[in-house]
């Protein structure tokens, strides 16, 4: 029997698999057989074309690459192996960027890059991956194995002789960090650092010496045995005694909810979600960071929790409950909008990746999240009572009026028609601002895609967010809701877009600002430079015919954009400048901003 790289689902232990992808992506485990590995040459057994292939068996078929001096040579191999594409892009936090949208697609992300200089610049979109929980593999071009231990000072470096402040940065910002100096250990050191990224779904770190990737070596004489990733256990007997616990409280409570959280991603658990949803009867909703991750089809779906800014009567049914389950929640100043949530411990079961917490206790832990949410369903008495509240209640959302001929176009308008995009065939990429609410209330029919990076909210994530998105589902066709001050930030990988011929539309919303801030706090500062947006990307192109741009001002020229961009230039990426008053936000913005405001400016507690 040959060796078969297989998903993760496809194996069924009686619990969760590791390394498990997120609801629209996957990651491979790979299961061994009784056949003997298959010898390489010499020449291919070196330690840049293992690291080479061992991305391949995890389902890599894109790196996102800067090259420099330190990482030149296992360039070469890494585009010397099969299946792998090397995708070059402007700067290194692009680069990490596109890794993090490659890994919400795929379920892991790889991007290589020079010593420090690249390093360090890559550091923010690890670090932003590290938190949205996306395994990542950075590799690292690092110095030559002869200088570790010496006194030298060099290049790409502080300027002193001990070198290792990359390496203390990246701890922590990832599980797992591998610094492979010498050919003895570096095939255990490498397969461990990715089976550790897959294992925990976060990012690690791979610095290997610019002398070694080169070398043949005895270690790497064998294609490499695939990974068997043990999967985790829940506990049988904290299990048996939570859903017990579980199934008490909720089986009391006259109308209970269900709110999913982001942490359903990292534990593969939206299917048994949805299992408890449907056998439970209850509404069900999710946090504004698992947007994308529960079927919004569902007929049970309300919408958006997110507190005072949640979908139309949403918040009014989660809050008026008397248990509520929030399932991988988390629950920072942002997603409580400044800590406003009207929410009671004691009426919450909390169920985390591997633990959950029923009102003020108890605390049950080696829970795993799916095993849970599947031994509970069977136990849940079923009541419909809080959807039947909300249908009650529940008005019909009214339409933005539409805009008069030659009038300046208004953003809700510009998303009614976003709206009509949207089917199986796309995807939505959110970046930090007033994206964040805007996108938040598109309905996403099944099979759309929706990401944005809410833990973390680093303005410019998208473009890259965008590039690595596209490269890892090209049957997909991106649609990126970018402002104008974080399109500033990260505007050169429209570039690579467009040399790896990817058919994303941007959405360049043009205001003028910072608007997200303007709402938290305003200033001189929150106003920038105004580009010919549509000029510096026709730049961009030089004349390559690979994009089409166009500026829109007014609700018929974005209809007329759209259909060009949707028909006869559906086949390559579109540029759509869209240019709108600087005052002009969503009124979700508006409310969330200035909670959030008052819980930035609290006065510092009496000492």
């Amino acid at each position: 029997m040959d060796t078969k790289i297989i998903p993760v689902d496809s194996c069924k232990p009686a619990s969760n698999d590791i390394g498990c992808p997120p609801t629209n992506g996957f990651v491979s485990t790979i299961q061994g057989s009784s056949t003997s590995p298959v010898p390489v040459s010499m020449a291919e057994a070196t330690l840049g074309r293992h690291i080479a292939r061992r991305l391949v068996q995890i389902g890599v078929e894109d790196v996102f690459a800067v090259p420099g001096d330190f990482n030149l040579t296992l360039l070469d191999h890494l585009i010397a192996e099969p299946g792998l594409t090397l995708v070059g892009c402007c700067n290194e936090l692009n680069a990490g960027y596109a890794a993090d949208g490659y890994a919400r697609a795929r379920g892991v992300g790889a991007c290589a890059v020079t010593f420090t200089v690249g390093g360090l610049s890559v550091l923010n979109a690890i670090a932003g991956a590290y938190s949205e929980n996306l395994p990542i593999i950075c590799i690292v071009g690092g110095p030559n194995s002869n200088d570790f231990g010496t006194n030298r000072i060099l290049h790409h470096t502080i300027g002193l002789p001990d070198f290792s402040q990359e390496l203390r940065c990246f701890q922590t910002v990832t599980c797992y960090q591998a610094v492979v100096n010498n050919l003895e250990d570096a095939h255990e050191q490498i397969d461990t650092a990715i089976s550790t990224a897959l294992k925990e779904s976060k990012p690690v770190y791979i610095s290997i010496s610019c002398n070694l990737s080169a070398i043949p070596h005895p270690t790497f004489s064998l294609e490499p045995v695939p990974f068997s990733l043990s999967p985790k256990l829940s506990n049988k007997c904290g299990l048996q005694a939570a859903v017990t616990a579980a199934a008490e409280f909720l089986n009391k409570a006259v109308k209970p909810v269900m709110v999913g959280g982001p942490k359903l991603r990292v534990s593969n658990a939206t299917d048994a979600f949805v299992e408890l949803a449907d056998a439970s009867g209850y509404a069900l909703s999710v946090m504004p960071s698992a947007k994308g991750l529960v079927p919004e089809h569902h007929p049970h779906f309300l919408g958006t929790y997110w507190g005072a800014v949640s979908t139309g009567f949403c918040a009014e049914i989660v809050e008026s409950a008397d248990a509520y389950v929030f399932v991988g929640p988390i629950f920072n100043d942002y997603s409580s909008v400044g800590y406003s949530l009207l929410l009671k411990k004691e009426k919450a079961i909390i169920v985390q990746p591997d633990r959950v917490v029923i009102g003020n206790g108890p605390s049950f832990g080696c829970v795993l999240m799916k095993d849970f949410l599947r031994a509970l369903a069977k136990q849940v008495k079923h009541n419909e009572t809080a959807y039947e509240n909300y249908h009650r209640i529940f008005v019909p959302e009214g339409h933005p009026v539409k805009c008069a001929p030659k009038e300046p176009l208004r953003v809700n308008r510009m998303f009614q028609h976003i709206q009509n995009m949207l089917s199986n065939e796309t995807a939505v990429i959110a970046e930090t601002g007033d994206s964040w609410f805007n996108c938040q209330k598109l309905k996403l029919p099944r099979g759309c895609g929706y990401e944005f990076q809410m833990q973390y909210g680093s303005i410019g994530w998208s473009v890259g967010a965008t590039l690595g998105y596209a490269q890892a589902v090209p049957e997909k066709r991106v649609i990126a809701c970018i402002g104008d001050g974080s399109f500033q930030m990260t505007a050169q990988d429209v570039s690579t877009m467009l040399r790896c011929n990817q058919k994303s539309i941007i959405f360049l919303v043009n205001n003028g600002g910072y608007t997200i801030e303007v709402e938290i706090h305003d200033g001189p500062y929150n106003v920038i430079k105004n580009w010919n947006y549509t000029g510096f990307v026709d730049a961009i192109d030089n004349g390559s015919g690979k994009c089409w741009t166009t500026k829109v001002r007014s609700e018929e020229e974005l209809v007329e954009a759209i259909q060009t961009a949707t028909g006869p230039k559906k086949d390559c990426l579109c540029f759509i400048e869209v240019i709108v008053h600087k005052d002009d936000t969503s009124k979700e913005l508006l409310e969330w901003g200035s909670r959030v405001s008052a819980a930035n400016s609290r006065p510092p507690n009496p000492q």
